[in-house]
């Protein structure tokens, strides 16, 4: 923490950066019980870099948020002398629809940037949560998907340039229109999930998707997870083309979401056909317009529902194995369970409720069945009691050195989004 008293640093950073929306924190700014000294909100990009400067130069520690909605992931967070927000850059800064990409400041949300896109009929095909507060910096940041990763993957998959900040106040591009590597880094994919432990995102760039035209979802009711097993192996290994392939259980019900977005007979036909997979083993029914929009919305109530929130990735034939076992755990453990995610991949969001401790015990037992390399359980939102009594992230194994080499790299004074970062980077 810096020394210098908050009047004059917040006298310093005004000056430097021309009274450009810094101010003294507030309550509203707390998040995790930590009170920020500054807040920071430059209005234009050039403003970033030499704000970091100074920043370092002052020893400062940054804590960069765009549209708060991911600010309870990660580590709980340390004493931060600068909130810095990246909320008014939010613009589409080119959009090459003919090349089917497109360059936007890091501040827009993804909501905004694809109400622009969709001018050419052209989209980022993410629905992470809360869309309209989520930001393309913060998405890009935590590699942060929703259902339909199982058919566009992730934002790593369609990065393919970037601009940052480090906090030293040197900007570095790399991929994109303008190709400017560092220290042989492939750094749009390594800021990519890093939560901003390395840099701060300016711009991003990615390629982009047509939007397709209509859009059919089968609803499958099945009796347990037993039965759902083999439904979900058989439709993933299918011919079919699914955007997502949702399972949920938990509160008496074990549902999947097979949804199919294309031309209206490609749609209509593959969610015909994956209701003939599923046969008698399960109830099916096919939703489309107001009804599937509606049943998206309901869906994605999972992330705003209250509790702690763990996501799960394993080897997709490994999923119903390990669920079976989570079932019966939570349940000799007095805990409230609610599973929600990508069957087809083997990544789900586990909301747990009850006491902390044994919850605490659950997440400690489920990492103990994965070999590393095999599987996870990330605390995506928890409380901080919760996220102190248990490590949020689980063993990295050996990668844990290289990104600890990489945090050295970018940021040896350990000043930017301090432990936020994968492995308490």
């Amino acid at each position: 923490m810096a020394s210098m008293s908050t009047t004059a640093l917040l006298e310093q950073i005004r000056s430097r950066a021309g009274n450009d929306n810094a101010r003294v924190a507030t309550d509203d700014d707390a998040f995790d019980g930590v009170h920020p000294r500054l807040v920071f909100e430059p209005q234009s990009s050039e403003a970033v870099a030499p704000t970091l400067a100074w920043a370092s130069s002052e020893q400062l520690k940054v804590q960069i948020v765009g549209g708060r909605s991911k600010e309870a992931w990660g580590v709980p967070s340390g004493p931060v002398d600068l909130l810095f927000s990246t909320a008014c850059l939010r613009s589409v800064v080119e959009h090459r629809h003919g090349d089917l990409n497109a360059t936007v400041e890091a501040g827009a949300t993804l909501a905004s940037v694809n109400t622009t896109l969709a001018a050419h009929r052209q989209w980022l095909p993410w629905d992470p949560p809360w869309m309209d507060r989520a930001t393309i910096g913060g998405i890009v940041a935590t590699n942060d998907s929703g259902p339909r990763r199982h058919g566009y993957g992730t934002p790593r998959d369609s990065i393919i340039g970037v601009t940052i900040a480090r906090i030293d106040g040197e900007v570095a591009k790399a991929g994109g229109i303008v190709v400017k590597n560092v220290a042989g880094y492939d750094l749009s994919r390594l800021l990519t999930g890093s939560f901003g432990s390395l840099g701060v995102i300016i711009t991003a760039t990615f390629k982009l998707a047509p939007i397709p035209s209509v859009s059919r979802t089968l609803i499958v009711e099945l009796s347990s997870l037993e039965v759902a097993e083999p439904v979900v192996a058989e439709l993933a290994s299918s011919a079919l083309t699914p955007t997502a392939l949702e399972l949920i259980y938990g509160h008496g019900v074990t549902n999947l979401l097979v949804r199919f977005e294309s031309v209206e007979e490609a749609a209509a036909q593959q969610a015909t056909e994956a209701s003939i997979i599923v046969g008698e083993r399960g109830a099916c029914r096919i939703v489309e317009a107001d009804d599937e929009a509606a049943l998206w919305q309901r869906h994605a109530t999972h992330w705003d529902t209250g509790g702690t929130l763990v996501k799960m990735s394993c080897l997709p034939s490994e999923l119903m194995e390990t669920l079976a076992w989570l079932r019966d755990a939570a349940d000799a453990s007095r805990l409230e369970l609610a599973v929600a995610g990508r069957g087809g991949l083997g990544v789900l969001d586990v909301r747990l409720n009850g006491s902390l401790e044994s919850q605490a015990g659950l997440i400690t037992e489920l990492r103990g069945r994965f070999a590393v390399g095999r599987g996870s359980a990330v605390i995506r939102r928890g409380d901080v009691a919760l996220r102190q009594m248990v490590d949020v992230w689980g063993s990295l194994g050996d990668g844990a050195k290289v990104m600890r080499a990489v945090k050295q790299r970018f940021d040896s004074r350990e000043l930017l989004n301090t432990e936020r970062g994968p492995g308490g980077l």
